[in-house]
């Protein structure tokens, strides 16, 4: 863990801890203790979701695509220090994991996210970039290339992949592999930037695929953030527990505070009402066991 990263994430608000005894629920129709939104680490929550937005908006017009976003890439590493920190350290990770794995052709990313970060690796490095999108196309920019082209033809190239973020790893598991292996190529390494330490590196493993963090959200962290007074006591308990049982910790948060998912239902924020029905509907707690029994 590098203290730069830290503080890049406090200062960005890429890290939200919910106060004591309350919990965020997030678009999978489950909750949690805390949100890590790594974009943020790209100057905030206005520059990243601009970012985003351009993503959005651009990201099928291949040929200028990877320059113009190349080219932010670089206004947002010269214009911020923290974002700048956590590029050198990846940077600084990827070649050292290179003296182990040797070197690579390229470094890989996932729609949308990963594109904070893994072209600016890229480029640092001197090698090509792929973009893998959400449905499975490929999109190469070569180091010296001056626009992106479709990448079908990559049999036995290899790549250092870098991610925002690894949970569970449900997006190597069904995008990021299969896209790179059924072009005949490698994941050779996974780098993310933090992992929320849920089995995503187990479950990389199990693929057969090397991988490592800077950040891992553990219970080291939670020391750190209690020394630096972002959280307080109670907060770093409730987080441990969840760390230590994830699914356990959140069936006792709900079953002792009904009122909570009542109000998520009641929501005049549609979202905050669609994510509460789909715990509901979902279970993924087993609460309607619960009370059957």
């Amino acid at each position: 863990m590098i203290d730069d990263l830290v503080e890049a994430i406090i200062q960005s608000q890429a890290l939200r801890i919910a106060p004591a005894e309350e919990v965020f629920l997030y678009t999978s129709g489950t909750v949690g203790p805390y949100y890590i939104n790594t974009h943020y680490l790209m100057g905030g929550p206005g520059p990243a979701e601009e970012f985003l937005t351009f993503i959005d908006s651009d990201k099928d017009e291949i040929e200028r695509f990877p320059v113009d976003l190349l080219a932010r890439i670089q206004t947002a590493y010269e214009d911020n220090a923290g974002y700048r920190a956590v590029v050198d350290a990846l940077v600084g990770r990827a070649k050292a994991e290179m003296g182990c794995i040797g070197m690579v052709d390229g470094v890989s990313g996932g729609e949308r996210r990963d594109w904070f970060f893994s072209p600016a690796v890229a480029h640092r490095l001197g090698v090509s970039h792929l973009y893998i999108y959400k449905d499975l196309r490929t999109v190469l920019h070569e180091s010296q290339g001056r626009g992106g082209e479709r990448a079908e033809d990559i049999d036995g190239m290899r790549f250092l992949h870098v991610a925002d973020l690894v949970t569970e790893a449900s997006s190597y598991i069904r995008g990021w592999v299969p896209a790179l292996r059924d072009r005949g190529a490698e994941m050779a390494y996974a780098l993310n930037v933090v992992d929320r330490a849920q089995g995503g590196m187990e479950a990389l493993a199990d693929m057969g695929v090397a991988g490592g963090s800077l950040l891992r959200v553990d219970e080291e962290l939670f020391g750190v953030l209690l020394d630096r007074a972002v959280i307080d006591e109670r907060q770093r308990q409730a987080l441990t527990v969840y760390f230590r049982d994830p699914e356990s910790a959140m069936r006792t948060f709900l079953t002792t505070h009904p009122d909570f998912l009542a109000r998520s239902l009641a929501a005049e924020d549609s979202r905050v009402a669609h994510r509460a029905r789909l715990l509901v509907d979902e279970d993924p707690y087993g609460l309607k066991q619960s009370d059957e029994g």
